[in-house]
């Protein structure tokens, strides 16, 4: 028996079961992918949707859906308290984005992404549908020497005292927002390199695990949903990140008491987010650093989807073509 063979036994989650998660973030692409350049976020996020969802339903999982697109079903949205699969055995958490970057779908702009993480029931922090303070980087350092408050100059020159160069040659991910117009300013003071990206922070945190991107360093304020993705990610692949809560008063703070949050001013480290067998499927919708987007050719759908677990440590980048009989349709 195979040491991935012990591990799947001991968690509840076997290896067809992660390969089947694959699936569902490939369903979701291809729906999506039928409104890339059409202008409509609402259209292109509900097709993702749907297509997730009845993905995640046919899964042989008691599946809970602890990070999703809100926290109430008053909209057909994956919500948070969701209850997806069979309902048979394993019972998992499931942490998802259908479409991680509804506008740049809707705009036909890169790195648009469908994204699942699906682990152990109790392993996922179940945070509300907030905002999230975070910084990240790779996992060549050692450990804590980035800290949410320390300043950005100081974050930056301890990364490139660890990586033994100059601050010149540190390159920071940072979202294009209004709210961090003085971060991206002070970075860029202290000699320092910055890549805006439009959305998509889920695939800036990976790509500082990834030396091909050029990114040493991600920080910023972002959805706490795609904070907990993002953990799960690393703790696949490796890397370091810090994570808090940026709640804005009463309402969220009430929710998040009722999820088990009453430190509001925590700092949230990677296994503090995402504990035990974690596997996180995500799926190109449109090509960007990280993964091709969805193409057709010839009645044939391509798709090209990054897989990952972290008992077993393997990352599979998976190109996959579709025909007729596979059923994938653009708008499915």
């Amino acid at each position: 028996m195979q040491i991935g063979e012990v591990m799947s036994k001991s968690t509840g989650i076997n290896r067809v079961l992660t390969l089947e998660l694959a699936r569902v973030t490939e369903r979701a692409a291809v729906a999506a992918a039928g409104l890339i350049g059409r202008g409509d976020e609402k259209a292109a996020d509900q097709a993702a949707v749907d297509a997730m969802r009845r993905e995640l339903n046919s899964l042989e999982i008691d599946g809970e859906v602890v990070i999703g697109e809100g926290e109430r079903d008053e909209a057909p949205m994956l919500y948070i308290g969701e209850k997806v699969g069979k309902g048979k055995a394993p019972k998992v958490d499931i942490a998802l984005d259908p479409l991680e970057g509804t506008t740049l779908t809707a705009k036909g702009m890169p790195n648009a992404l469908a994204v699942v993480a699906m682990a152990e029931a109790g392993s996922l922090l179940n945070a509300p549908d907030a905002y999230m303070d975070k910084i990240a980087l790779g996992g060549d350092y050692p450990e804590d020497i980035v800290d949410l408050d320390a300043t950005p100059e100081e974050n930056v020159k301890a990364v490139a005292k660890a990586k033994g160069v100059g601050v010149e040659l540190i390159n920071v991910c940072i979202l294009d927002r209004p709210r961090h117009a003085d971060m991206i300013a002070h970075v860029r003071e202290c000699g320092a390199r910055v890549t805006l990206i439009a959305d998509g922070d889920i695939a800036g945190v990976i790509h500082t695990t990834d030396p091909s991107t050029g990114i040493d360093l991600y920080m910023g304020t972002g959805g706490a949903p795609e904070g907990v993705l993002a953990a799960a990610a690393l703790r696949c692949t490796g890397g370091q990140m810090q994570g808090r809560l940026a709640l804005n008063g009463g309402d969220q703070e009430e929710r998040a008491r009722k999820m088990g949050i009453t430190d509001f001013g925590r700092k949230y480290k990677v296994d503090e987010m995402a504990k035990g067998d974690v596997v996180l499927s995500a799926t190109g919708v449109t090509s960007g650093s990280m993964l091709s987007g969805i193409s057709q050719q010839n009645g044939v759908i391509w798709t090209e989807t990054l897989l990952m677990r972290s008992s077993t440590g393997t990352i599979r980048w998976i190109k996959a073509c579709h025909t007729n009989k596979d059923k994938f349709h653009l708008n499915d």
